[in-house]
């Protein structure tokens, strides 16, 4: 790798904090302000606008107009698809910046930020591949009728981003709400709004028409919670947690509005003494520790064969004591800090209560540094399936390693938890490893691999982790309506 590749990302100059309404940048309606930080150094990186409920109706209220009349409601499928080629394109022209500035306000390595804008490219360019193809049926009706079926926009929709993958999330749910039709307004999480405002300026460049993209920047407590009682908002699509999905649940009961969730996990993986030791540790090893632990995907309870777990654990924890931690800037930090002062409260609470629940600390649980939200990669092990560690989502680089010995005793183990997002399992047995896709109570399963996510593959959970599907078709679902036309013939 040449050393102009391994040189430290220059801080981007961050020119957006305003709200985006009918593409045009607005102060909050109140005038409000509230502060964006640098988790690797905790300082502010500048003040944006706080949207409240006045500006969340001026956001729907144009959204509806583009929806309703305008450009972009006579706009032929294939030519919205185009709009999302146009902004893929963008995306990827522009990709140094945008991954500087997602790291600079999540945290993410610039490498791994890096990496999200060609995920980024792919959603939109995936969609946009699927604006025209979006079709009704004509099913053979009883009787003289033509009968046939319409797939048409939801209407306009209410997108809340999580802080963990700001942009990789805003492609995931912008790329099927435009192939559909909708319009969108988006409220990224409070702690990154940066990119977000970064790509609905590359939205106007893309060819958007206005109200078609509005971001609001804000809190849950008010911006979100205008978006989700707005009588005129007819979806909420969310990525979060489980508890901040339940509010939303409740706040768009009155309403009856449509709802899609992808919350979070506590994803089992399991590794069998013959599956190849080396290539589960590093695939455990990614579960657990890519983006800090900050993946609703974690493989945070980690299941490993009584006859191998003391080798096991002996080279994770080699791995976890090497890692590098810090400047996410730099090409050369392996991780970067937790997103927030609050995350890295909550996970060196988790630590100490692992302590004191009778876990053993094999390595790590420490903050790294006195400046920034640093936290060392951490492995529990003696740990049993009653602890928090092994029940609760940290959302941090902390892995549980919890024995096992018979496939039956694993397989029934690894369900015992209110999530369902994703389960892994490392083996040479096939039929073992099909068996367990089976039983397993999950919306994805790897094999011998560990966060592999496609924009093809249908993405999202069972149980609490969640319900509807985002990416491939079935992302369609979410942001259609069928309808329903006969016609008596004769």
């Amino acid at each position: 790798m040449s050393q102009a590749v391994l040189e430290r990302s220059t801080s981007p100059q961050v020119r957006l904090t305003k709200l985006f309404i009918n593409n045009e940048w607005v102060d909050s309606a109140q005038g409000q302000t509230f502060e964006t930080y640098n988790p690797a150094t905790g300082e502010v990186i500048a003040e944006v606008a706080e949207g409240t409920a006045a500006d969340v109706d001026r956001a729907v209220k144009a959204a509806r107009a583009a929806l309703e009349k305008g450009t972009y409601a006579k706009m032929d499928a294939a030519d919205r698809g185009q709009l999302l080629f146009n902004l893929a394109d963008l995306v990827l022209k522009n990709k140094a910046e945008l991954a500087a500035l997602e790291s600079l306000n999540c945290g993410k390595t610039i490498t791994d930020s890096l990496g999200d804008m060609q995920g980024v490219a792919n959603s939109l360019r995936y969609y946009g591949g699927w604006a025209d193809k979006v079709e009704g049926r004509t099913p053979p009706v009883r009787g003289s009728f033509l009968t046939y079926t319409l797939r048409q926009p939801v209407g306009v929709v209410g997108q809340i981003i999580p802080w963990n993958f700001p942009l990789a999330m805003l492609a995931w749910k912008l790329g099927p709400a435009i192939a559909c039709g909708n319009t969108v307004v988006m409220k990224p999480a409070e702690q990154t709004p940066l990119t977000a405002l970064r790509i609905a300026e590359l939205a106007i460049e893309a060819g958007f028409p206005p109200g078609v993209l509005n971001v609001i920047n804000g809190f849950g407590e008010t911006a979100g919670n205008a978006l989700c009682v707005h009588t005129d908002v007819d979806k909420i699509a969310f990525t979060g947690h489980v508890d901040t999905a339940k509010i939303i649940q409740k706040a768009t009961a009155d309403t009856l509005k449509r709802t899609s969730y992808e919350l979070g996990g506590k994803s089992p993986n399991v590794v069998f003494a013959d599956a190849n030791i080396d290539e589960a540790v590093d695939g455990s090893f990614h579960a657990i520790y890519f983006h800090g632990g900050q993946c609703c995907t974690a493989g945070s309870r980690l299941f490993v064969e009584e006859k191998i777990k003391d080798e096991f654990v002996a080279k994770l924890a080699a791995k976890a004591k090497a890692r590098r931690v810090g400047d996410p800037l730099d090409p050369n930090t392996q991780q970067g800090p937790q997103v927030s002062q609050e995350q890295l409260d909550k996970i060196l609470g988790y630590v100490d209560l692992g302590r004191k629940q009778g876990a053993k600390l094999v390595v790590g649980g420490e903050r790294v540094g006195g400046k920034g939200y640093f936290v060392e990669p951490t492995i529990f092990d003696g740990v049993r399936d009653d602890m928090a560690i092994a029940k609760d989502e940290i959302f941090g680089p902390v892995v549980s390693v919890l024995p096992f010995k018979s496939q039956d005793e694993v397989f029934e183990r690894a369900n015992r938890t209110n999530y369902g997002l994703a389960a892994a399992i490392w083996t040479k047995d096939i039929d073992k490893a099909h068996l367990y896709a089976k039983h397993v109570k999950a919306g994805t399963v790897w094999v011998n691999c560990y966060h592999v996510v496609d924009a093809t593959t249908p993405f999202g959970g069972f149980k609490q982790s969640g319900h509807g599907r985002e990416n491939g078709e079935a992302a369609l679902e979410l942001y259609t309506e069928t309808k329903t036309v006969t016609v008596k013939l004769g």
